[in-house]
């Protein structure tokens, strides 16, 4: 019958009378299980921070945009000349199936100034089912009225960012600011949401009632007109159909022949945020799996340093074979020390890509996330290392004559 405790005995002796041979042994595992730990962590961090974003941004949305404009058969750009309207907002929440939401939204860039404060920031015009399309929440104050856009109140609500600068820790409520030379009434404060994916304040703007920033703020050759119309569809089941209806209605209100170039452009922003999702999850397997490498360099080593145990240990061999120990039983005994060398370089690996991954949080401000899933990933990968490099040893070990293993020197 087999002495599984006996045999355990004698492995974690052995190893511990080479103790140095078996820590440089594990730092192969050490550095592996690390690199994979940190590694993982900043993937899955970076994955977290843009999922974050993508949901700032808000859920299936479809963005129209004015597309190429042409003069004299010349193609002058995107959005050079503005083909949407308000009619088309108005049109497309009326006759479009799987419409949840419609907001019309122009933008351009003012100044703005409060007393001796002054700040330049994005001045966006547009409707109030605006703000539940694009995530946005009103900490204070209130929202627009239909009466705002009806009658072109000048009124505002503004970002945080725009709050601090020009009003300090002041409540900005009921507070009165010029936007260029016209003057405004804030009524509203939003939630602040940070920093966007790619840099930019999500809190630096301002908002005021489209048709107010028709008429009084940006000026216009084309009256009438928006740079963009928003769409939040029901779910993402109907977001296909939605855009197929979109399409009809603007084409149709647009005058627009089958063989004809729109003038419009739509925008599916669930299928971008899909790719971005899938391609960060491809590259955090990419960088798992370079991290990866490591841990079978390490157990390259772990059989090398097997191997020769094995022969410095021959005699010793020989003897337990000559008092009866079994050909399983020296097996065994060396899976067992492949086994803990790998799995104490593990847990160590472990602790110090923790700390590793929160140094580089630290020090580089690199967003990180660490799993329960990637730590148990990473020492069942060591464990699978060390039994997998250690059973060739252990194997030869097991088919050593105990005659010839006595004559060893």
């Amino acid at each position: 019958m087999l002495d599984f405790k006996s045999i355990f005995k004698m492995a974690t002796i052995s190893l511990k009378i080479n103790k140095m041979r078996s820590m440089l042994t594990s730092l192969g595992i050490i550095i592996g299980v690390s690199a994979v730990i940190i590694m993982l962590a900043v993937g899955s961090g970076a994955s977290k921070k843009i999922a974050s974003d993508m949901d700032s941004m808000g859920s299936n949305l479809l963005m129209i945009r004015s597309a190429s404009a042409k003069s004299g058969g010349v193609r002058m750009g995107a959005g050079s000349r503005p083909t949407l309207t308000l009619k088309d907002a108005e049109a497309i929440e009326a006759k479009a199936r799987g419409v949840l939401a419609v907001a019309p939204y122009s933008a351009e860039g003012k100044q703005l100034t409060h007393g001796n404060q002054n700040w330049s920031t994005t001045v966006g015009g547009t409707t109030m089912p605006y703000f539940m399309i694009r995530n946005y929440e009103i900490e204070s104050g209130r929202g627009f009225l239909k009466e705002d856009n009806k009658n072109s109140t000048k009124v505002a609500i503004i970002g945080q960012t725009v709050s601090t600068e020009l009003f300090g820790d002041v409540d900005p409520i009921n507070k009165i600011i010029r936007v260029g030379n016209v003057p405004f009434k804030v009524i509203g404060l939003l939630k602040a949401k940070g920093s966007s994916g790619m840099g930019q304040d999500q809190d630096d703007l301002i908002f005021i009632p489209i048709t107010t920033a028709q008429r009084k703020v940006f000026g216009t050759d084309f009256p009438g007109t928006v740079s963009m119309i928003a769409v939040k569809a029901q779910s993402e089941d109907v977001l296909g159909i939605a855009q197929e209806d979109i399409t009809d209605i603007l084409k149709s209100r647009h005058n627009i022949g089958k063989n004809q170039d729109n003038d419009f452009e739509i925008r599916n922003l669930a299928e971008m945020q899909e790719t971005i999702k899938s391609t960060t999850k491809t590259m955090s397997l990419l960088l798992g799996a370079i991290a990866g490498v490591s841990l079978i360099v390490g157990g390259i080593g772990i059989m090398n340093i097997m191997l020769v145990s094995v022969t410095e240990r021959t005699k010793e061999i020989g003897i337990r074979m000559a008092i009866g120990a079994k050909a399983s039983d020296i097996r065994i005994q060396f899976l067992i020390e492949s086994f803990l060398l790998s799995m104490v370089g593990g847990m160590v690996g472990v602790f110090i890509g923790i700390g590793g991954a929160h140094l580089m949080h630290a020090l580089a401000g690199m967003n990180i996330a660490i799993t329960a899933e990637s730590i148990l990933l990473s020492l069942g990968f060591s464990a699978a290392i060390g039994i997998g490099f250690g059973y060739y040893p252990a194997y030869k070990a097991s088919l050593l004559n105990p005659i010839d293993a006595l004559r060893y020197e």
